[in-house]
């Protein structure tokens, strides 16, 4: 019992320390959230490795506009125009498949008018049984001037196969029946065509109807020589 008391006096006689600092009260400037409102501390974009490259570097471009312009986007306005840059990519990257899978035809792909490209499947046909007048004369009438030079270039290669100048089939090139022509000037203007329809047709050229007339004019040479030949 003696113990217990003593331990007891000892508890009774510690004091306890009273802090008399004076507390001074922190105050923030008013224009706190404007301070730190730079895309530094926009914790919601994502950095570093969690973000991929085109996000990083999409992120850069608009912080070094910002620093320049002094245009700070939101969070909010960063990612749409995130989403609409990455669904641009996504279209271009469509259009380049399509491009690689179709050719030359990857314009009209898009288009509404790509019904009209090509129908004619001269893989299945023989070539001295198509009316061509008739197709050429459809293009026209759409105004599809690259068409036309197509079909005009397939009347001319019937009109020699006709007039057995060449040997006509689908898998031939055009160096292979510029070959087959002797007649010296026949072979001119069957180069002069042949150039005009590579660069035309396979080239995606933007033809209008003045360069159709002048392109033209070397078909009709072409034909009016093989009449005169034969």
């Amino acid at each position: 019992m003696n113990s217990l008391a003593a331990i007891a006096s000892v508890k009774d006689s510690l004091t306890v320390s009273i802090d008399s600092t004076k507390v001074v009260p922190k105050h923030f400037s008013e224009n706190l959230s404007e301070k730190y409102s730079g895309s530094d501390f926009d914790y919601d974009a994502m950095e570093g490795e969690a973000e991929n490259f085109l996000g990083r570097a999409i992120t850069w471009f608009f912080q070094k506009l910002g620093e320049i312009f002094g245009i700070n986007l939101s969070p909010e306005m960063y990612q749409i125009i995130k989403f609409i840059i990455y669904g641009l990519l996504i279209v271009f990257a469509i259009y380049i498949l399509v491009k690689l899978l179709v050719g030359d035809n990857a314009s009209s792909f898009f288009s509404r008018k790509s019904k009209m490209v090509a129908p004619l499947n001269i893989q299945e046909e023989h070539i001295e049984n198509i009316d061509l007048d008739s197709y050429i004369k459809n293009a026209l009438k759409e105004e599809n001037y690259r068409l036309a030079i197509r079909y005009m270039y397939l009347k001319s290669l019937k009109l020699l196969s006709l007039n057995n100048i060449i040997d006509w089939h689908f898998e031939k090139t055009n160096s292979d029946y510029y070959r087959e022509i002797e007649n010296t000037t026949l072979k001119e203007n069957f180069k002069k065509t042949s150039y005009l329809y590579d660069n035309i047709w396979y080239g995606e050229y933007a033809l209008d109807k003045a360069g159709f007339e002048n392109a033209e004019k070397d078909f009709e040479r072409l034909n009016q020589n093989l009449k005169n030949a034969g």
